[in-house]
């Protein structure tokens, strides 16, 4: 019964991890899938296949070598001197995807609470500052709680946008995208997201003393968001292209299944871009723990305050020139993890 909870665990702080600004609300599903029409079926499929593999692969090579930190990782991957360069990358990339979601909870509170954008940064700030004291197992405890309930009303949203008249679109919706951009967005999008997950992952995978808890947690965790990924590719299909003019457009299609509906998947989108900044800060911090000489006091607050300077650019903005462009560099970090020697680990 522990270890079956402790599965669910690792499977629901990855789920929540890759669940973050862009996904929870939308943009991400719409720039990497949905705008590819009838292929966001087959492109989503291949995205859950390539989540259940590696990211297994990869809390298993933590588990292997006793990681610490991500660092740990990309040296063991790629030598002492390019990895600890490569880390430094993933240190400006999470710093970056933290400024993305920051100004995500922003827009939460701006288009959907009626409140000031700088009001929920700093809700953010000082709650995300509050909880790094617990480090990941308060992570994974709170995500044990959020990312079912957004399994819940993803099962919601796909039997409301079910009895809709334009539900099969996902079928048939079409695009003026070419085929190399279509196959090769769902192959950026897992590399951009398991690189950044990596922060969160390898510290669990280093940790967990049991192998099969660990394989069982990611294959789990891959389902889950190959399963979210999809019912909101299909919710998203029906209600192009309307829905894509809206900073969060998940939360308009939530509201044609009621207020209160709409009212707590308001919230949950906050709860996931908060659970997620904060694992995100905490691996930030724990890197440069490792680097740096300085008290974790001091490199939380660093690392929080550029976030917040960088987030005054917004969120759409932010979102679609960051992520492509990283997405590419982290190809390079998810080649090199996925033709690792399997009988090493």
């Amino acid at each position: 019964m522990k270890n079956a909870f402790n599965v669910l665990k690792i499977a629901f702080t990855y789920i929540g991890t890759v669940v973050g600004a862009g996904f929870a609300t939308g943009r991400e599903i719409l720039q990497f899938f949905t705008q590819y029409g009838k292929w966001g079926v087959l492109t989503i499929l291949l995205t859950t296949l390539l989540f259940m593999w590696l990211g297994t692969k990869m809390m298993l090579l933590a588990h292997h070598i006793k990681a610490a930190s991500y660092e740990d990782l990309n040296r063991h991957l790629f030598g002492d001197r390019f990895g600890r360069w490569l880390s430094m990358f993933t240190l400006i990339v999470l710093i970056g995807v933290n400024s993305v979601m920051l100004a995500g909870a922003g827009s939460v509170f701006v288009e959907h609470l009626g409140m000031n954008y700088q009001i929920g940064l700093w809700f953010t700030l000082i709650g995300t500052f509050v909880l790094l004291r617990k480090g990941i197992e308060g992570v994974m405890q709170l995500n044990t709680v959020v990312v079912p309930m957004m399994l819940l009303l993803s099962i919601a949203i796909i039997t409301s946008t079910a009895s809709s008249p334009t539900a099969m679109r996902f079928v048939t919706l079409g695009t003026d995208k070419g085929m190399f951009t279509t196959w090769a967005s769902p192959l950026l999008y897992t590399a951009f997201n398991l690189s950044m997950a990596q922060a969160v992952l390898v510290p669990i995978g280093g940790h967990t003393k049991n192998r099969r808890t660990i394989v069982f947690g990611g294959i789990i965790g891959g389902i889950g968001i190959g399963f979210m990924l999809m019912a909101a590719h299909f919710a998203l299909s029906a209600f192009m292209p309307g829905v894509s003019q809206y900073e969060i457009p998940m939360g308009s299609i939530a509201a044609q299944l009621g207020t209160i509906i709409q009212f707590i998947y308001i919230i949950l989108i906050f709860m996931e871009i908060f659970s997620t900044f904060v694992a995100d800060v905490y691996g930030v911090t724990l890197q440069l723990k490792q680097r740096f000489n300085f008290r974790p006091f001091i490199l939380s607050i660093t690392v929080l305050l550029i976030c917040y300077v960088t987030s005054q650019f917004g969120f759409s903005s932010l979102l679609s020139v960051l992520y492509p462009a990283f997405g590419v560099f982290s190809m390079l970090w998810a080649f090199v993890l996925a033709s690792y020697k399997r009988k090493r680990i």
